[in-house]
């Protein structure tokens, strides 16, 4: 599989309204600009009626922007997918029960003029040892994986996923990542929406982070995590200067917070490597630890969420700390962590305490 010469995906200043009150229509995507290279693993994060669906509907063609262009592989969205270049993993719908995963394979592989052989995909899937086994006496999470099957007939260029584990247990949702890593660093581009952010901590390259139509932060995990109050700089100073070491970080331009836990300071700041080389040279300190914000912090920090006057891009707060993720496993089929569509204004509150 070659890499593409254009991106795999180029939004410009896509907006998409629908009808609403009368005078009144509801914009669901407001100006995005965004570029997907081919290779990449991107997760679309964002609370509901963010607009994260709408935009991936229309990089499906499912839909077309009101204005703007969208652009995949350097054609139009529609041409795309007839193409076979796109294929999309969605939660529910497009099986029949009464038949076996093998006939479900080989019945869509006929309506395509080439495709990736049938037991091929089955294997690639983890579905070899239920082949045999009729859809309707498959789990949640086997279901999953028979529509991943079915999206990687066409051997597609792109693949989009819609909170692709779903009803999995933990081994095969592991599995699952490491093969969609295999076929990434083969060149194929993977964007997935979820609700899990520890799903898109573990898993993806880059986050885009859509709120109220827009997107309020694009990157590395590591650095939307930073950008919700900046990295934590703790270290242990010599008896007798943590007071005047600590007057001395607060000096530091971009210092948030500086406090004293346990007999160690603690920094937090936007220059964590400023705040390091003072803590180590200037100041005698040992023990050096330096640790990002959570995923959960920097969503809540980023979106505003749960806050009443909050606006998309803005900071809820500056220094806070997350309480513990949730320990909701449905029996070990779920990551582990906070929801996004099941955060309540308590739960927000809560965690920009």
């Amino acid at each position: 599989m070659n890499h593409a010469s254009s991106a795999a995906v180029e939004l410009r200043r896509v907006t998409k309204t629908f009808p609403g009150t009368p005078g009144s229509p509801v914009r669901a995507v407001d100006g995005i600009d965004l570029t997907i290279d081919p290779g990449e693993v991107v997760a679309f994060l964002g609370p509901n009626g963010a607009g994260k669906t709408t935009t991936l509907d229309m990089i499906l063609g499912l839909t077309s922007p009101t204005a703007g262009t969208v652009r995949v592989f350097g054609a139009g969205a529609r041409a795309a997918v007839c193409a076979g270049r796109v294929s999309a993993v969605l939660q529910t719908g497009g099986l029949l029960h009464d038949i076996t995963v093998r006939e479900t394979v080989r019945m869509i592989a006929s309506t395509y003029a080439a495709h990736a052989p049938v037991d091929a995909v089955i294997d690639r899937a983890g579905l070899s040892a239920l082949a045999g086994r009729r859809v309707s006496k498959c789990s949640g999470g086997e279901q999953q994986r028979l529509r991943f099957a079915l999206a990687l007939l066409p051997d597609p260029r792109l693949l989009i996923l819609d909170e692709p584990t779903a009803g999995m247990d933990v081994v095969a949702r592991h599995d699952f990542w490491d093969t969609m890593h295999a076929d990434a660093n083969a060149g194929r581009t993977v964007i997935f929406a979820t609700h899990y952010l520890e799903e898109a901590d573990a898993f993806a390259d880059r986050i885009v982070l859509i709120a109220g139509g827009r997107i309020v932060a694009d990157g590395p995990t590591a650095e939307i995590r930073a950008r919700a109050s900046g990295r934590t700089v703790i270290a242990s100073l010599p008896p007798g200067r943590a007071a005047a070491g600590m007057d001395r970080l607060h000096g530091i331009e971009g210092v948030v917070e500086v406090t004293e836990r346990a007999g160690r300071v603690c920094v937090i700041a936007a220059d964590s490597d400023a705040v390091a080389r003072l803590l180590l040279t200037e100041l005698g300190g040992t023990g050096l630890e330096i640790a990002t914000a959570s995923l959960e912090q920097a969503f809540l920090a980023l979106t505003g969420n749960g806050a009443s006057s909050g606006k998309p891009g803005e900071l809820a707060s500056q220094g806070t700390s997350a309480r513990p993720s949730g320990s909701a496993t449905d029996n070990g089929s779920r990551p582990s962590g906070i929801r996004l569509d099941e955060l309540s204004t308590d739960d927000a509150k809560e965690l920009t305490r």
